[in-house]
């Protein structure tokens, strides 16, 4: 894994870009500690840096910035394609290419060659995102992967456009604005990350999973629209039309296989290898498939807590165990977790939200400690129908879309009225305000948007946030033929997956130079999955139905056929207790009104009630926190 930062400004003259590029680099360190390179053309204003992690031919070979034997393209590359010695095959029998190394750096530069930028990316298999310059027809291209896995930022910055794999590299480009998008504010509060192609800073973008950005050296300013090379809806729709035939064991044995293909090209890495293990379905399954193909016990890592509700440890050691692998566990202390928070802001260099972050900063840390590459099993809960959301949906939907309007509404009032002080657990009146929310809603996507969401009013808080209200709207219309369960996975593989769960993933891990791979993200896996009919995708009674079929030929269900815990962590005891203190310092009344972006009341409503102990804060609280500890850190 590596990182990677640029820029293409046609036309100025810069003598400090050498300087400029080199501390764009710089701020990409902890992506690629082990090499690091820069390539200047200054009569195109074009300008590439790297730093590398390096986990394929160790050699200097493997350097970046790195030109194609015919020297039209040179490339800046992050990831890791699983397929580039099939490819380097396939190449060699059509074509003579006298390769230099090993890397599949070397292998993708081939493979536009041979066959052009949107044929090749569509023969690649793995997670990536690069930029790649055309000096023929000056033509900067931006890619990134199909899920989105490997991130990639870009924005217009002083008469052209720079790029790069976190946003602290785009900070150091000679005239970059940081100025805070408000309405990216509210939709922090809102969902607790910040959405695709939204940013925390005004005209700059993530570049959305699955697209090529292209933009010609000559081009008037504006910035063209990223071009998808592959999409959801595209295997949705190929899918309906071509669906799987089979019984569920036909399915099953074809999942098994794609699987089983798709960890095999996983552990293809000259660099220690192992793998998150919590216990769980997802990641159970990824290390018995991996175990299976290694000759030795495989390494596992996984962290747990002394409060049993939030530990899964004893299951992971269990699993473990059954396959013979060589397992690591960390107990995280409440002081261990807490001294990585100051660490937060540094390492989402936007606002982001999801308190998970910190078991998942951990356990990648624990993880470096031991191997440099590290498979996971994200992506089940969205790929697979695991979120229990998603059955609380249908359930309250059936239940309300029946009634008037008008019950509804006096059914919100009532429930809203409701004292937070009568419930011995304070998570109670924070559920009745969730539903008294959702009685509103006019249909079922709404109804689920608001199942996701924290702040429902978001721009009643942020001072001229504006934000836009609906998560899903730029994924409208949705393809014909999606049932309304399906339709939630759909949205939460567009959106949720990989603006929170590989967000989060990729920055912990990298700010330790560790890379994950996730085997369930194979798009072959996914598309596969589209293929299915409703009844062998999902059981709306047992979630996973078809992953956990799996599993079970592998371990004994006993291991795994449990209640899904997630990983999560006592936020709201330590916002009452060991966090009081921290907290109270970003919620400072005095503070917020200074900072000028929140309206106090209703954080200091909230922050009351949490500390009272008479309604559960924790989520709402926690994305205003880390906006703060943002700001704190960045502002300036």
């Amino acid at each position: 894994m590596c990182g990677l930062a640029g820029f293409l400004i046609p036309g100025a003259s810069e003598p400090h870009w050498p300087q400029a590029l080199e501390r764009m680099g710089d701020a990409l360190n902890h992506r690629g500690p082990d090499d690091r390179g820069m390539w200047l053309d200054p009569a195109c204003g074009l300008g590439m840096v790297h730093r590398r992690l390096s986990i394929l031919d160790l050699s200097e070979k493997g350097r970046q910035p790195m030109f194609s034997l015919s020297r039209r393209y040179v490339v800046v590359y992050n990831g890791e394609i699983f397929n580039f010695r099939e490819l380097r095959k396939e190449l060699s029998a059509t074509a003579p290419h006298a390769f230099q190394s090993q890397s599949d750096t070397e292998v993708l530069l081939a493979c536009v060659e041979q066959w052009g930028l949107k044929e090749a990316v569509g023969r690649l298999i793995g997670m990536f995102a690069f930029a790649l310059w055309d000096r023929r027809e000056n033509i900067l291209h931006l890619v990134r992967d199909r899920l989105g896995i490997k991130p990639l930022y870009y924005g217009s910055v002083k008469g052209g456009l720079a790029f790069a794999s976190e946003l602290k590299a785009l900070k150091h480009m000679p005239g970059f604005q940081k100025a805070i998008d408000r309405s990216s504010v509210s939709r922090l509060l809102r969902y607790g990350y910040i959405p695709a192609p939204y940013c925390i800073y005004k005209n700059v973008y993530k570049l959305p999973p699955g697209t090529i950005l292209s933009v010609p050296r000559n081009s008037d300013g504006d910035l063209p629209s990223p071009v998808p090379f592959w999409s959801l809806r595209q295997a949705f729709e190929t899918g309906l039309h071509k669906p799987f035939q089979g019984s569920s064991e036909d399915a099953a044995d074809e999942l098994e296989a794609r699987l089983r293909e798709s960890v095999r090209l996983r552990l293809i890495s000259d660099v220690g290898l192992g793998a998150f293990l919590s216990g769980g379905t997802d990641s159970s399954l990824v290390v018995s498939l991996m175990q299976k193909q290694m000759n030795r016990p495989a390494k596992t890592f996984c962290v747990g807590f002394d409060n049993p509700h939030f530990d899964e440890s004893t299951y992971a050691r269990e699993v473990a165990q059954r396959l013979g692998c060589d397992h690591i566990n960390l107990k995280v202390t409440a002081k261990m977790a807490l001294d990585s928070i100051p660490r937060l802001p540094e390492i989402y260099d936007e606002p982001f939200a999801d308190a998970s972050q910190i078991p998942t900063f951990l356990v990648s840390k624990l993880t470096r400690g031991h191997v440099t590459v590290a498979l996971s099993g994200d992506g089940g809960d969205e790929l697979f129908g695991g979120y229990s959301r998603y059955g609380q949906t249908r359930s309250i939907w059936n239940t309300l879309h029946g009634w008037p309007g008008s019950l509804r509404s006096v059914l919100a009032s009532l429930l809203r009225m409701t004292p937070p002080g009568i419930f011995p657990d304070p998570k109670t009146p924070y559920r009745l305000r969730k539903l008294a929310e959702i009685c509103t809603f006019a249909n079922e996507d709404s109804l689920y948007e608001g199942m996701v969401s924290y702040w429902d009013s978001p721009d009643s808080v942020v001072l001229d946030g504006n934000g836009d209200p609906d998560l899903f709207q730029s994924r409208r219309p949705l393809p014909e033929g999606l049932d309304d369960f399906r339709r939630m996975m759909y949205l939460d593989t567009l959106t949720y997956l990989p603006d929170d769960i590989l967000t989060k993933v990729d920055r912990a891990s990298m700010a330790v130079g560790l890379e994950v791979r996730v085997p369930l993200l194979d798009h072959r896996v996914v598309e596969f999955l589209w293929r299915l009919p409703h009844s062998l995708h999902v059981d709306e009674t047992s979630p996973k139905l078809l992953l956990r079929k799996v599993l079970a030929r592998h371990i004994d269900p006993a291991l795994f056929d449990r209640p899904k815990k997630g990983f999560s962590l006592p936020l709201s005891d330590w916002l009452r207790g060991p966090l009081r203190e921290w907290a109270e310092s970003l919620l400072n009344e005095d503070r917020l009104r200074r900072e000028g972006f929140f309206d106090p009341s209703p954080i200091r409503y909230r922050w009351r009630e949490h500390l009272q102990g008479k309604c559960d804060w924790k989520y709402h609280l926690w994305n205003v926190l880390m906006f703060q500890a943002w700001l704190e850190r960045h502002s300036g």
